[in-house]
């Protein structure tokens, strides 16, 4: 089935403007559909004279008429009339009669959508009838609105050519408060929502017949931080406008939307409003975890980094080249485990970057390993993605070990050599290869496992982890022409 984008792109006799200024349109309508208490159907006239529907808008105020999806479908023979007209004339058009959608009477209302005294479209409005019973101030003032809004369309005035958007982006809708000012900036409504924001604020007054400037700045004090943003949006006089007030007492989120009469001359605003105390509380809250976390990273990191650098010392002192060799394998572990913290400390959601540590971590292990004058290289292929220290910590000790191994074993005698590395990742699932073109396999493994040297240490790290650990097979082949390949195959355990 064709989406919006797709039907769009394929009308001729579009250009790049016209095509989005569509996508701005679908983009800020849901605005229009919940104050009006019904459904919105764009329909385009594609390149066979035919009317297809282009995109759709339920209203999250009442129950949709749309109980399935339109898009792409021919409209009914019985509204292309109306819709024709509305092309035709440049002005909104409507039925003569209600019409029945299932088993609901339907008022069908059509605004050509015009850009540059071009019509792009038409805005069908679908109201429910039955919604139209009963209504108080609230509904009634929200459907004014609405017709105010949705006749805009025709005049080319909506979406905004101009907006500020802020940068704390907020999803307000309708029901979250509202308010409708006149062109001189007084509040001439206001909904409850909107009356609780500014209660929460402080204001205890009457809204109604006050600036809204006025009401919104009594409750900014000395220190509060206010945006330049926020007196375009209080004024309502620029074009769509996004702001946020952050008080000693809450924060609200605000977007004013001018309102243009059929003159296209402004004659008020609507002000949506939405309470995000909490919202920034919480926010907070988690900057200040994630900052607490970081910092325990950084200091582990840094308590193993002063491990590693007293093995260091102790192996220079030492007089056992066994001994010094052990403690040279235990400096590399501790250093390899401290990069993988220091990972962390850099990170925002407890997730390591695993191919930014592993290179040089790899890198390191052949250079403590190698022996002089020999020059082995270290390649990667694929991606191991982002990863917990749950998954990253022993994942790293495995291939250290594994290219380790490599060096000390299969380059023996050697003065060249190369070591690649291949990861595969497919969520949770990942399977590496780890190659060289060494002496052969003969010289590396030892019954289907890493060849031992000193304490074998290296060998129960690689067999525990993988099997035990990331629930894996790790298989011991012959690398063509020469050499040795590694194959793991693992699930790791906390990767989403």
């Amino acid at each position: 089935m064709a989406d919006f984008s797709q039907i769009i792109a394929g009308k001729t006799g579009f250009i790049d403007a016209d095509r989005e200024w569509l996508h701005r349109l679908v983009s800020d309508w849901q605005v229009i559909a919940d104050l009006s208490f019904a459904d919105l159907i764009l329909v385009i006239r594609n390149d066979d004279g035919d009317y297809v529907v282009a995109d759709q808008c339920r209203a999250s105020t009442v129950v949709s008429v749309l109980m399935e999806d339109l898009i792409g479908q021919p409209v009914a023979a019985e509204i292309v009339p109306a819709i024709e007209s509305a092309y035709s004339n440049r002005v909104v058009a409507r039925l003569d009669h209600y019409r029945m959608v299932g088993n609901n009477t339907v008022c069908d209302v059509f605004a050509p959508v015009i850009r540059d005294d071009r019509v792009l479209g038409v805005v069908i409005r679908e109201t429910n009838m039955a919604t139209r019973v009963g209504n108080g101030r609230y509904e009634l003032e929200c459907i004014q609105t609405g017709k105010r809004l949705f006749s805009m369309i025709s005049l080319g005035r909506f979406p905004y050519q101009e907006t500020l958007i802020s940068e704390r982006p907020n999803d307000l809708r309708v029901s979250d408060g509202f308010c409708v000012l006149s062109g001189e900036g007084i509040i001439e409504y206001a909904s409850p929502n909107a009356i609780s924001c500014y209660r929460r604020l402080g204001e205890q007054g009457e809204l109604v017949g006050r600036y809204l400037a006025e009401v919104t700045t009594d409750q900014i004090h000395e220190r509060d931080t206010v945006p330049e943003s926020l007196s375009y949006v209080l004024s309502g006089k620029s074009g769509a406008a996004d702001s946020e007030l952050d008080t000693s007492r809450a924060s609200l989120a605000m977007r004013s939307l001018p309102l243009y009469n059929a003159q296209s001359q402004r004659d008020g605003a609507l002000v949506l409003f939405r309470d995000v105390t909490e919202v920034r509380r919480r926010e907070v809250e988690l900057q200040t975890k994630d900052a607490t976390i970081s910092e325990i990273h950084h200091r582990v990191k840094n308590n193993l980094q002063a491990v590693s650098a007293l093995l260091r010392l102790q192996a220079r002192r030492t007089k056992s080249d066994e001994v010094r060799a052990e403690l040279q394998e235990a400096q590399r572990r501790i250093s390899t485990i401290a990069a993988v913290h220091e990972g962390l400390s850099q990170s925002a959601d407890e997730t390591v970057d695993f191919d930014t540590i592993i290179p040089s971590l790899l890198r390191m292990s052949v250079d403590v390993a190698e022996e002089r004058g020999q020059n082995i290289g270290v390649h990667f292929v694929g991606e191991f993605g982002s990863m917990p220290a749950q998954d990253a910590t022993p994942l790293s000790l495995v291939l250290t070990e594994l290219v380790t191994n490599a060096v000390e074993h299969g380059f023996e005698g050697r003065t060249e050599g190369t070591i690649t590395i291949s990861a595969g990742r497919g969520g949770n699932s990942l399977d590496v290869v780890v190659e060289d073109d060494g002496n052969g396999m003969d010289t590396e493994s030892e019954n289907g496992m890493a060849k031992a040297s000193g304490s074998g240490l290296g060998t129960q790290i690689v067999q525990t982890f993988v099997t035990n650990d990331f629930g894996g097979t790790i298989r011991w082949e012959p690398n063509h022409p020469h050499g040795t390949r590694v194959v793991l195959k693992m699930k790791l355990r906390a990767a989403q």
